[in-house]
C-alpha cells in the first residue's frame, strides 16, 4: 500500500492546522488507499535553510536535515495542510520544501487549504509553481474550507458534506498518479542531479 504524509504547513502557536490535519489523515484512513502519516513542522523544527550545500547534491551536514529527508523519501505522495498568510503560503512550508530536491521528485501532493472567502487557495497556487520546479505532480482536486472556524467546535474540526466529498476526489486522483508516477519516483528519490539554472 503507497505512503501518504500529510504535512502540517503551519507552526503558528495559534494554528489551526494541527486539527485540520487531523480530519485529512482520518478522511484519507477511511480512503483506504494509502498507509497515512501525519507529519508537524512544528515538531520537526527545521531552522531557516542552514545546510551549506545546494539541496540537489543532498549532501546534508545537519541531522535535523537527514531526518526530513528520510521522511519525505519514505512517502510516495503528499498532501499540505496549508493556510494564506498574506496572499502566499506559510513561510515554515516554503522553507521546509527548499530543504531537499531528489526526494521530492516524481511525488503527487494534494492540498488542503483554509482560511477566510478565500479559503487559503492563494496559498496553493504558490505552492504549485514551487512543487512543480521539483517535478511533483499538483493534483488538480483539492479541499478548500473557507470561514474555518465555523466547522470547529470543542476543539474539533468537522467539515461540511462538501469537504467531505472534495477529500474522498482528491485521494481518488492521489492514488492514480500515485500509481502512474511509481517507477519514476524509485529510480528519482534521494538521487542528487545538477538541474539547469540551480542556484547556489
Amino acid at each position: 500500500m503507497p505512503h501518504l504524509s500529510v504535512v502540517i504547513g503551519s507552526t503558528r502557536p495559534s494554528r489551526v492546522g494541527g486539527l485540520i490535519a487531523q480530519w485529512t489523515v482520518a478522511a484519507a484512513t477511511r480512503h483506504g488507499g494509502f498507509e497515512v502519516e501525519g507529519v508537524d513542522l512544528a515538531e520537526l523544527d527545521l531552522p531557516l535553510l542552514d545546510e551549506p550545500h545546494h539541496p540537489r547534491l543532498a549532501d546534508y551536514q545537519h541531522e535535523h536535515t537527514r531526518r526530513w529527508s528520510e521522511l519525505v523519501a519514505g512517502a510516495d505522495a503528499f498532501v499540505f495542510v496549508t493556510p494564506e498568510y498574506n496572499y502566499g503560503a506559510p513561510p515554515a512550508l516554503l522553507n521546509a520544501i527548499d530543504y531537499l530536491f531528489g526526494e521530492w521528485q516524481y511525488a503527487p501532493v494534494g492540498f488542503v487549504s483554509y482560511g477566510g472567502v478565500s479559503a487559503g487557495t492563494r496559498s496553493v497556487q504558490m505552492l504549485k509553481q514551487v512543487v512543480t520546479t521539483l517535478k511533483m505532480m499538483p493534483v488538480p482536486e483539492a479541499v478548500s474550507i473557507p470561514f474555518f472556524p465555523d466547522f470547529i467546535e470543542d476543539g474539533v474540526f468537522a467539515p461540511d458534506e462538501v469537504a467531505e466529498q472534495a477529500a474522498d476526489a482528491m485521494y481518488d486522483e492521489l492514488l492514480r498518479w500515485t500509481g502512474a508516477l511509481q517507477g519514476l519516483r524509485a529510480g528519482a528519490v534521494g538521487r542528487s542531479a545538477p538541474t539547469s539554472g540551480a542556484e547556489q
